[in-house]
């Protein structure tokens, strides 16, 4: 267990007051201390949130949320969102139970992704809580985007500046998309969100940093190059954001919460359990137009 270190008389952030232990190198801490049902001063929030900018990824151990409590603390760190093909819980419309069942051959969030990329305003972040889960497997990747931008060369930083890319719901949501195929979906409409384009590289909006905004569930092409160009260029950059160096692994236990900035990195829910049911809950926090 850590809590950053700070020089003699040297201010603190926010962040820095959390008491953390870190899961990797690049990102992702677990945090302690914190009963995310009932901590919702401004300063918790305050915290909670600088601490997201800076280490993408924040686990909470030992949880006891119920879908108004886990709402609540949503709502502390921001308006929420509501996903476009996703059925909302009946009792609560800003939480979806996102539930695989025994025999789905697919998952909800499987493959990796930034959630929503495809509406003009994506996400946040998410807050997903641990209801039900198999006897094994099911662990939740992360990738910095932060990250795999710095390793980047100068060169290539300097291409990627200034490019856009079209982000869409129909190679996830359209007929025969993989996510039509779990039972967390509740229809499959392609294109009904239409496509948004988005930089190729974003800059976080609370810290500035870099990363890239680009992910093989949504992003379709650049725009301005030839189909082989941009179909090179996107195939590189998505085997490059994947990288170990750049991930982290969550391990969950029943009563876990994870946050993660859907600024900033890719995440990959997986599916190796099959034959047994897994039941999280989860709610976004809404963001706003990502940025060069």
């Amino acid at each position: 267990m850590v809590m950053s270190g700070l020089r003699e008389g040297a201010a603190a952030s926010p962040a820095d007051q959390l008491t953390t232990t870190p899961i990797a190198g690049h990102l992702g801490v677990e945090v302690e201390g914190i009963d995310l049902g009932s901590d919702h001063s401004p300063e918790i929030t305050h915290a909670l949130r600088s601490a997201l900018a800076k280490h993408q990824v924040l686990v909470f151990r030992d949880q006891s949320l119920t879908p108004e409590s886990q709402q609540r603390f949503g709502e502390s760190l921001g308006s929420l969102g509501r996903h476009p093909y996703v059925e909302p819980n009946a009792a609560h419309p800003d939480v979806v139970d996102i539930i695989t069942n025994p025999d789905d051959t697919s998952n909800f969030g499987g493959g990796w992704h930034t959630d929503v990329t495809f509406l003009a305003e994506p996400d946040l972040g998410s807050i997903l809580y641990a209801v039900d889960l198999p006897p094994y497997g099911g662990d939740t990747l992360f990738a910095s985007q932060a990250a795999a931008y710095d390793a980047l060369s100068e060169t290539m930083k300097g291409m990627l500046d200034g490019l856009h890319a079209v982000h869409s719901a129909s190679l996830q949501y359209g007929a025969g998309g993989y996510s039509t195929k779990a039972s967390a979906v509740a229809t499959a409409a392609a294109g009904e969100e239409g496509d948004s384009v988005h930089p190729v590289v974003i800059s976080h909006p609370d810290t500035g940093r870099r990363a890239l905004y680009v992910n093989p569930g949504f992003t379709t092409r650049i725009k301005g190059m030839r189909k082989s160009e941009s179909d090179a260029l996107l195939q590189f950059l998505f085997r490059h954001g994947v990288r170990e160096e750049f991930t982290c692994r969550v391990r969950w236990r029943p009563g876990t919460a994870v946050i993660w900035d859907n600024r900033s990195v890719m995440h990959h829910a997986l599916h190796d359990y099959a034959g047994h049911r897994r039941h999280m809950r989860r709610v976004t926090v809404r963001g706003t137009r990502p940025q060069p």
